[in-house]
């Protein structure tokens, strides 16, 4: 198979944009580069919008940004490097959906976005522009693909439902707090 085709330049220059954007915000959370908070303002960050503990969920959100883009970017264990972006961008999707679709209302369009490249990526290969090509795919079997998909899907149910127990529980909180003073104020 030659490499010299538009198919495999097209995943190249998808794996290198995608890949870099996830890279790019990654660093972000996990070192404060590009503006972000790095970890401790990233763990805060997350505390906030309900994922807990929020050091580790936001080391896992960093490492998947990060982590899953460069491996997208060097195009090695691509199935998993896809299912890896798709299971970190649920996560933010989650946070992002009760806004909507639409990015300029906070919604989740973005995050979506990334996640169905990864996701897309991950199924396709990543073309002969790859470390996997030159590995002759080693880390780019179907079983490869399969388990690391299951594991992501898996581990974004977890976690999004974790998130929205959190949340559940704090509005609930809110609810009594602000009965409870209602009642108080009527006395």
């Amino acid at each position: 198979m030659t490499c010299l085709n538009r198919k495999d330049l097209g995943l190249f220059a998808l794996r290198a944009a995608v890949g870099g954007v996830l890279v790019a915000h990654g660093t972000q959370k996990l070192f404060g580069w590009f503006g972000g908070g790095g970890l401790e303002g990233t763990a805060q960050a997350m505390e906030h919008m309900g994922f807990e503990p929020g050091r580790q969920n936001a080391l896992a959100a960093g490492l998947g940004e990060a982590g899953g883009g460069a491996l997208l970017v060097a195009g090695l264990a691509t199935p998993a490097a896809g299912a890896i972006v798709a299971g970190t961008m649920a996560g933010a999707i989650s946070v992002h959906a009760p806004a909507g679709f639409f990015s300029m209302a906070g919604g989740y369009e973005y995050p979506a976005l990334l996640g169905a490249c990864g996701l897309a990526l991950g199924l396709s290969g990543a073309g002969c522009y790859s470390v996997d090509h030159l590995t002759r795919h080693e880390f780019d079997r179907p079983a490869v693909g399969l388990l690391a998909f299951a594991a992501s899907a898996l581990g974004a149910v977890v976690v999004v439902a974790r998130r929205q127990d959190v949340v559940r529980r704090r509005e609930a909180r809110a609810a009594d707090e602000a009965a409870l003073q209602e009642g108080v104020g009527l006395s």
